[in-house]
């Protein structure tokens, strides 16, 4: 017997009482052991070692390793100590082995590893092995629900609950129920659950699992989220079901988009990770994430990922202060708020159109022109729109711009003109719309007299900044030296223009998705408050 110190909980002492055993989980399907013992298999115990003066020279548990034999002859007993954990000794019995059942008696002492820890051990030396967990005490003492064991039995450590521990292997009897104990905290999967790619036939489960794990303002309706799901080519959706009544509680959305015009580089999105809230902590999440992005770095072209979604928009990052936030930042994506790809604040605005000042701004720049594109504007439209978020890295923006001059729906462009050079563009849509508000759902969402804004693009040369001197004052100059009208100007009229052509579509609220910045850049203009917030990567 391998020497070492007592590592064993003493058992209640006192007058007779009933053994009571609990099966845990069992997602092996390995209990009774008749399903997977022939003749000859060795089955190998492994308990804590106790040392002789604490158990009168005796180990606690040999009557369980006899009743154990006295069901299947090839039992082989082998006892660890929490010094030594698994040594090549216990290797050489589990590669022997059919099957280990690994005993567990007590939490960790100080500056010793933890009984869980070495079953952990155990369990990786044992590979497929079927591997029973027998915790003498409450599991969650032990912290055994965290862990990654998929079979699991509860005990009391005297004999004659062990000895009906021995009877529940068999399938002699069925052991007790699971009262008191909650059912969520009892059925929770092991730290790592194999991802299944979702099939898309059936989107109420993700529907019932989006409203009930998102807050009220990110929830959707069936036929939006639907739309937004099922993309052929684009995306690769993946779900994490419970073994036994296979429901959907983990779901990851992913998607590839090209990020040129060249369709050759591809950003892979992760578009959103959600678990249902009892099944949270327990591996779920971190399975699907990693299975995710093995899956992205497979596709040819994919060079870069990132959190969220362009188009089809689900998010377009973290949820601003949730949780995420810190799980996300262990994982290796920055979170100092430095610009995009770090954090940085973005939020979706709501305005009303009758807040709106009639004509935006009283006076407009000499030269300036803001109106609705035409059949002329095309080449030049998609040009500008190129070259522009080719500079800003804004990914799938040149495809929306495209695909309305391809449909012909070139209304649907704001433009604004410095002579004949453009220097700012827009995209406008109604919840009715075919394309954009389809993939950008969120509009409609809120209401039919909702318009939506995006895609807003202003040229970079309007970004120079030159110190006028004596005057401390800062101006805007182009690559020529010409003084440019200020961003603000152009974004001001913009809006403007855009808020005309909703307004004759019959909309009453304008909404304007991923504006850069948080909180403030509206709020400088003293218009309404945005509507939600959120990290952009």
């Amino acid at each position: 017997m391998i020497s070492g110190q007592s590592v064993l909980t003493p058992g209640n002492r006192g007058g007779p009482r009933h053994p009571q055993v609990t099966v845990i989980r069992d997602y092996q399907a390995c209990i009774p052991f008749t399903r997977i013992l022939a003749e000859g298999d060795i089955v190998l115990l492994l308990t804590p070692v106790v040392t002789p003066h604490e158990q009168n020279g005796s180990d606690p548990f040999e009557p369980f390793g006899r009743a154990l034999a006295a069901r299947h002859p090839w039992i082989r007993h082998v006892p660890y100590t929490a010094r030594g954990g698994i040594t090549n000794t216990h290797v050489a019995f589990i590669k022997r082995a059919k099957a280990v059942i690994f005993v567990i008696s007590s939490p960790p002492n100080s500056g010793q590893s933890s009984q869980v820890e070495i079953a952990e051990v155990s369990q990786t030396v044992g590979d497929e092995k079927p591997h029973i967990v027998v915790a003498c005490g409450n599991v969650h003492n032990f912290g055994l629900m965290e862990a990654s064991f998929p079979t699991i039995v509860q005990s009391r450590p005297s004999p004659i609950d062990l000895n009906e521990v021995a009877a529940v292997l068999f399938g002699e009897c069925a052991g007790a129920g699971t009262s008191g104990v909650k059912v969520q905290e009892l059925i929770m999967a092991p730290k790592y659950w194999p991802p299944e790619e979702w099939d898309g036939l059936d989107v109420t489960p993700v529907y019932d699992l989006w409203n009930q794990c998102l807050p009220d303002q990110f929830h959707l309706e069936k036929f939006p989220l639907q739309n937004l799901l099922q993309r052929d080519g684009y995306a690769m959706h993946y779900v994490v079901r419970l073994p036994e009544t296979r429901e959907i509680i983990g779901f990851c959305a992913t998607y590839t988009t090209f990020v040129d015009k060249a369709g050759e580089r591809l950003i892979g999105s992760l578009a959103t990770i959600i678990v249902k809230s009892p099944y949270r902590r327990r591996g779920i999440g971190r399975s699907l994430y990693e299975h995710a992005l093995r899956q992205l770095r497979k596709i040819r072209g994919v060079d870069r990922l990132r959190l969220g979604s362009t188009f089809p928009r689900l998010l377009s990052g973290i949820p601003a202060h949730s949780p995420s936030e810190e799980w996300f930042q262990r994982r290796g994506w920055p979170m100092d708020r430095l610009g995009p790809g770090h954090g940085q604040y973005i939020c979706d605005w709501l305005l009303k159109i009758e807040d709106w000042p009639n004509g935006g701004v009283s006076t407009v720049p000499l030269g300036l022109v803001f109106r609705q594109a035409t059949f002329d504007d095309s080449q030049s439209v998609l040009d500008f729109i190129e070259n522009e978020t080719a500079r800003k890295d804004y990914t799938g923006w040149y495809d929306q711009y495209m695909n309305l001059a391809h449909n012909g729906r070139l209304n649907d462009i704001i433009l604004g003109l410095d002579r004949s050079r453009i220097v700012a563009a827009a995209l406008v849509y109604t919840p009715h719309d075919g394309g954009l508000a389809l993939d950008l759902p969120w509009a409609r969402t809120i209401g039919s007299d909702v318009g939506g804004v995006t895609c807003i693009c202003i040229a970079g040369w309007l970004y120079a900044y030159q110190l006028v001197e004596n005057t401390g004052l800062t101006r805007r100059i182009d690559e020529n030296g010409a003084m440019a009208s200020s961003k603000d100007t152009i974004m001001i009229r913009l809006l403007d223009a855009c808020i005309a052509v909703l307004r004759d579509h019959g909309m009453q609220r304008v909404y304007l998705d991923a504006i850069k910045g948080g909180d403030e850049g509206f709020q400088s203009m003293g218009e309404s408050s945005y509507m939600r917030l959120g990290l952009d990567y």
